[in-house]
């Protein structure tokens, strides 16, 4: 682009081996002005559906990306410039634009980086990382939940550091045996994978259960810990929605599970067939049943929270900073409970439900990389 004021909104990079995506419907129109965080687009990829936020301000002057076409990955679908740009400098930018849009996805292209494992406590635990520099971020997902949860978020943090993603035991393609399932076997495996990834001290990110699981390695080993940033936690009250529990893991056909799994967001039409699918797949993997209903017991108490992450964060004291995400919408975790979250920065998200990770993720990120700064 000769006109260094026209800017590029490109396809973002949701998830390591996303390679395309889908605009579904341009929120914005050409002539718009825009504000960084306006929504611009809605984009479905095979995984999930989500939102193009605005990265700029000004106008969008031209729309390059069809509705319904296949997008390459980083490929510019719009062009934000001031009014004073000439039509013939933006229509030579769109126009350079459109050929890479219609190359489509390069045969060298590759998925991502390899999926890494590591043997913990005699178990295969799976884990991914991007980045090559900067501090180290481990990102732990809930129940149910696997290293694709963070599909929003792992790429776009890589810009500045080395994110890791792991499938806690009973998930994703780790092993399938949790033993007796204790939030202790979990931690173990958290720190396994500090050991196999050769790093000391890591900037730790909870979601759900994941966020149990990592006050409890802070607990457990301290100085492996920077930062603490808990999305949605257990153990900080005891409410929770144990139909939801039950329902996902009893949940045996589509029509049983989209519902259950709807639960998990303010905008249901983020749930696709192919996230349902695939959601359906692993379930019905040899020790998922197992696994998943043996963890219902780490998790509730009848229909009540069992673990006390309230008391552990009191144990931890102010040895590293805490920072809790909660979306308002959240059905599974009453986000009245970040106020449990002692000596924590709190941010509780419009528009998200039991995952803002995935509905908010660009303030999620913020929120993690404030506690990343504090911890200096």
């Amino acid at each position: 682009m000769t006109d260094e004021r026209i800017l590029a909104v490109t396809m973002p990079k949701w998830g390591l081996s996303m390679q395309v995506g889908k605009i579904t419907v341009w929120i914005a129109g050409e002539g718009d002005d825009v504000s960084v965080g306006d929504d611009l687009a809605d984009i479905e990829t095979e995984k999930i559906a989500g939102t193009l936020e605005a990265a700029d301000a000004g106008t969008l002057r031209r729309i390059i990306a069809r509705v319904g076409e296949d997008v390459p990955v980083s490929s510019t679908v719009a062009l934000i410039a001031p009014p004073d740009v000439s039509d013939d400098d933006l229509d030579a930018a769109a126009a350079e634009a459109r050929a890479v849009i219609d190359a489509g996805v390069p045969e060298e292209a590759v998925g991502g980086p390899a999926v890494e494992t590591a043997e913990v406590g005699g178990r295969k635990i799976s884990y991914a990382g991007t980045g090559q520099d900067g501090d180290v971020v481990l990102l732990i997902h809930g129940y149910g939940g696997d290293r694709n949860s963070w599909l929003f978020l792992q790429e776009p943090m890589a810009a500045r550091y080395r994110v890791y993603a792991l499938d806690l035991p009973g998930h994703g393609t780790s092993s399938k045996d949790v033993g007796d399932g204790s939030v202790g076997v979990l931690v173990d495996t958290v720190l396994g994978v500090l050991n196999a990834i050769g790093v000391q001290r890591a900037h730790l990110v909870g979601h759900s259960l994941g966020g149990a699981v990592a006050i409890a390695a802070t607990v457990r080993d301290p100085l492996r810990v920077s930062s603490l940033t808990l999305i949605a936690p257990s153990g900080f009250g005891p409410e929770i929605n144990a139909g939801y529990l039950r329902g996902f893991a009893d949940a045996q056909t589509r029509r049983e599970l989209k519902p259950v799994v709807g639960q998990l967001f303010a905008d249901e039409s983020l749930v696709t067939r192919q996230l349902v699918d695939d959601l359906l797949a692993y379930k019905r993997l040899d020790g998922v049943d197992a696994a998943l209903h043996t963890l219902l017991g780490t998790l509730m108490d009848g229909d009540t929270q069992r673990t006390d992450s309230a008391a552990d964060i009191a144990t931890i004291g102010g040895a590293v900073p805490v920072t809790v995400v909660w979306g308002k919408a959240d059905r599974v975790i009453p986000p009245a409970q970040a106020e449990s979250v002692a000596g924590a920065v709190r941010h509780l998200l419009d528009d998200a439900g039991h995952m803002p990770h995935m509905e908010r993720p660009a303030e999620v990120q913020a929120a993690i990389e404030e506690a990343i700064t504090r911890a200096g």
